[in-house]
């Protein structure tokens, strides 16, 4: 049985406990407290107790029910107020509040406490019956949709329609003694749905609450949000639970969110919307378009003055961008949370160098500043200026995400998600966005909506994401179940395109032309130098063609660590002269047909050498199993015959003999160079006349060539082959006359090289991990089927992140770890590094300094957050 510890912790008594505990919400509540930001009264229930819940059957133990009556109790005390009471009634809002900010992702409830008792007490202790069933309304809604889990749709219908009847446009326009025939209505439908009346009890209703919110940390979205930004399962929620505060009391009232400086940019103004006589799910959720922070100026100018002091203090004391939400209740400021907020990549890159000019930070701490996981996002397309010179917008919105994005129109995510896997590029529009939106945003190239602000859901999310996005645009009409968008009186379906400009709002019917930034100064630039400084990993590219390897100098890559043979092999210029030497009869046939292909390759090399100047380039040895060079089509065999002086059948039981039934494990890598050395000569001559060829021409560049052997398992086999290369290389060099240097490594993505790695390292001069069939080979999981099951597994919590992409740090990593060490035993300046996928994940970049690699590799456009992501790794291991 566990012993009761304390799960819950009061904001005044919770100050230094940090966010493992308290979640980031519960840190900043208490750290708020402890400055003296004016906040609502509460306590926070920690993220133990969301585990505990879990290990106990998804049920709160007694005791942590004890302690949450307590804390409420106490609150009772402090605030001279009574939960469930005849007078002066305390009501609370219960909130998650995970380690880190996941917006959207979980729930939130306000109101909590009121029933048909305190709802009266509540109307003629205020004086104002509307604000009190308004109140109540939102809290039946609430609890229904998020404590009993059910769509809150026909509800929303209910107040639509009494709003329509009535020739209403706004919520507030409704009456007070409408809002009580709304609320029997809500509370008749949740006895239809549930068999049950809604409870009364609000103690009941509260521990119903929380375990909502513990129940959240598990929901779809928030497994999805988790897997896409690596956050352990095991971290679990936190819960936040506060005294009301009441933005929809009256004119003198309202509700807002803040971020200290502009999220979209990153310029230092306040950007801040407020919404009178409304609750914060108004704002959050979209279902209301705020206004400029100005109108509280206006209303309450002396509330206004303290509300920018108070985000300057908190920006001051927290030494970053502040993400706040707050109310105003009858003239009375309060803070209701904050939080480090979300921001574009190109605002967290002007701010990081802004703090670091103001002083409020060091260039180390403007380094961690920068999410690696987005980082990419700076490398997004915007449209070519002379293009949209010549476009009209047909409408404007506010401009809530980064980037362009152009497609077809989506009405629902899933069907956003459906059409994106078919290779369809689609623009996501809603009325507004929800947090079970999420997959569909995902998969758009943009997001509209017509109604939210600048830090609706959608905004936040998208933001997040690096995602294009315009919000609030009330020209856009959506008809979600007619699947049209309709502006100034044009209607557009499904098959429309159009172009969505993050950057200033700005919506266009058809593509426009799209272009990738400069990042070669500015912001870019300086970051990256505080980058360069500080890490330890270099950075290669995987790049296979000249254009490849130019695009990775120019965002910095210091070599180029993988470059794959093979797909030089597929060009439609050299396809055949393989197919032609896979169906060579005897040696002299085969040699004849590489030897087509011998200049193609010498000239790809030069090329590759030209463009790096002189930095390393490692080139792998023919790789795949042959038969996927082979043909499928009857027409193109029957061209092969013809080509080769072979019947068709003669070509068909060439290609049926070298199926394989699992290719990957197959006949590919060294062992193709065991059976066919001459293919190994032929691109050992064609790697090493090119570098000749090339220092010839640039005595300067100095290239030394690396040939990488892959797939080795033993050593015998890797000396085998290394033999082929060195009595190839060189001859050719003393026939140039040359003293060129050469080095020979190899692959180490099998996990038996893995455990003899101080045997083979005798013969290699480097390792490179593929951790790509590393993980294959580890897991025993097919790369191209695992689809198929691992859904279930990340369903289940088996796994939690795809092997693929992130590296399994417990399996594959302790094979990485092991391969280091016992490499580096036998040599100890033994050069590793890795060239798999997970080369470019921060993630793993991370574990792969620990390791004491010397550098990754990793595709062109992951270059800069590979860099990053060294740094990062760096200034944390200090």
């Amino acid at each position: 049985m566990p012993t009761e510890k304390q799960y819950v912790f009061h904001f005044e008594d919770a100050y230094g406990m940090g966010k493992e505990i308290l979640g980031g919400k519960g840190a900043g509540l208490a750290e708020m407290t402890h400055i003296g930001v004016p906040i609502p009264q509460g306590f926070t229930i920690s993220t133990e107790a969301c585990n505990l819940y879990y290990d106990s059957g998804k049920k709160l133990p007694d005791f942590v029910v004890k302690q949450i009556y307590d804390a409420i109790h106490a609150v009772e005390a402090k605030s001279g107020k009574n939960f469930g009471g005849d007078h002066n009634p305390l009501l609370v809002s219960v909130r998650s509040g995970a380690r880190v900010s996941m917006p959207g992702m979980m729930d939130t409830i306000l109101n909590l406490g009121l029933n048909d008792t305190t709802v009266e007490v509540l109307s003629k202790e205020t004086g104002n019956e509307r604000f009190a069933y308004d109140s109540y309304r939102r809290f039946i809604l609430m609890f229904t949709n998020i404590a009993k889990g059910h769509p809150r749709t026909a509800m929303d219908k209910m107040l639509e329609e009494l709003k329509e009847a009535n020739g209403y446009k706004l919520d507030t326009e409704v009456t007070a003694a409408q809002l009580k025939d709304l609320v029997a209505k809500y509370k008749d439908y949740y006895k239809s749905v549930f068999g049950e009346d809604f409870p009364t009890d609000p103690y009941v209703q509260l521990i119903e609450a929380v375990t909502a919110v513990f129940r959240s940390w598990d929901n779809p979205r928030a497994n999805v949000y988790r897997m896409m930004n690596s956050i352990p399962y095991s971290w679990g929620t936190a819960v936040n639970v506060q005294s009301m505060a009441f933005g929809n009391k009256g004119e003198t009232s309202g509700t807002g969110v803040a971020f200290s400086r502009d999220p979209a940019t990153g310029e230092k103004v306040i950007s801040a919307e407020y919404l009178p006589n409304a609750q914060g799910e108004d704002v959050v959720a979209g279902i209301r378009t705020p206004l400029h922070i100005d109108e509280l100026k206006r209303r309450m100018p002396d509330v206004y003055q303290q509300f920018m002091d108070t985000i300057q203090l908190m920006e001051k004391h927290y030494r970053d961008m502040q993400d706040m939400e707050f109310t105003v209740e009858d003239g009375k400021l309060y803070f209701l949370q904050t939080r480090n907020g979300k921001r574009t990549p190109a605002a967290a890159l002007k701010m990081a160098c802004d703090m670091v000019d103001e002083g409020l930070i060091t260039t180390d701490e403007a380094v961690l500043r920068i999410d690696a996981v987005s980082f990419d996002k700076l490398l997004l397309p915007n449209f070519v200026k002379k293009d949209l010179d010549k476009c009209t917008p047909i409408a404007k919105g506010l401009p809530a995400g980064p980037g362009a994005g152009t497609g077809k129109l989506a009405f629902t995510a899933e069907e956003a998600e459906a059409r994106h896997a078919n290779g369809e590029k689609v623009v996501l529009v809603r009325a507004e966005t929800s947090p079970e939106d999420l997959i569909g945003m995902v998969a758009s190239e943009a997001i509209l909506t017509m109604r939210g602000g600048m830090t609706s859901h959608a905004a936040v999310v998208a933001r997040g994401m690096g995602k294009c996005c315009v919000t609030g645009c009330s020209a856009a009409l959506i008809d979600e179940e007619a699947k049209t968008l309709t502006i100034n009186g044009v209607t557009y379906g499904e098959g429309d395109v159009i172009s969505v400009d993050g950057s200033t709002g700005n919506i266009y019917v058809g593509d426009i032309a799209k272009e990738l930034p400069d990042l070669s100064s500015g912001y870019f630039g300086r970051l990256m130098a505080w980058v360069d400084e500080a890490r330890k990993l270099r950075v290669r590219t995987n790049a296979d063609n000249p254009r490849d390897a130019k695009q990775a100098k120019d965002f910095g890559a210091e070599g180029i660590g993988l470059c794959r043979t093979e797909h030089m092999f597929f060009a439609k210029d050299r396809i055949f002269s393989m197919r032609k030497m896979i169906l060579a009869d005897t040696k002299e046939d085969r040699v004849k047909a590489l030897a087509e292909i011998e200049p193609m390759q010498q000239s790809d090399f030069e090329g590759m050498y030209e463009i790096m100047a002189g930095m390393n380039v490692n080139v792998r040895l023919l790789d795949p199993p042959l038969h996927e060079f082979l043909p499928t089509k009857e027409e193109d065999l029957i061209d092969l015959a013809k080509a080769t002086g072979k019947t068709l059948e003669q070509v068909k039981a060439r290609c049926e003999e070298l199926h394989e039934f699992n290719p990957m494990m197959g006949f590919r890598g060294c062992r193709l160079a065991v059976q066919y050395p001459e293919i190994c000569e032929m691109q050992t001559t064609a790697i090493i006349k090119a570098a000749l060829a090339v220092n010839a021409r640039h005595p300067e560049f100095n290239v030394e060539p690396e040939i990488m052997v892959p797939f080795i398992l033993e050593i015998k086999e890797l000396k085998y082959v290394k033999n082929i290369i060195t009595s190839t290389a060189d001859k050719l060099i003393a026939a140039a006359g040359s003293n060129m240097k050469y080095h020979v490594g190899t692959m180490i993505e099998i996990p038996r090289a893995a455990l003899l790695a101080d045997e083979i390292a005798q013969e290699a001069e480097f390792f490179s991990f593929g951790t790509n069939d590393l993980t294959q080979m580890t897991f025993g999981f097919s790369r191209d089927d695992a689809t198929k099951f691992l859904p279930a597994y990340y369903e289940n919590k088996i796994l939690e992140e795809d092997p693929f992409k992130t590296l399994d740090k417990n399996g594959v990593g302790k094979l990485v770890e092991m391969a280091v060490k016992l490499g580096r035993s036998t040599k100890p300046e033994l050069h590793i590094g890795v060239c798999g996928e997970t080369g470019g994940e921060p993630n793993s970049i991370n574990f792969y300094h620990k390791a004491g690699l010397d550098y990754v590799s990793c595709s062109p456009f992951r270059v800069p957050v590979a860099r990053l992501a060294a740094a990062q790794a760096a200034i944390k291991s200090k």
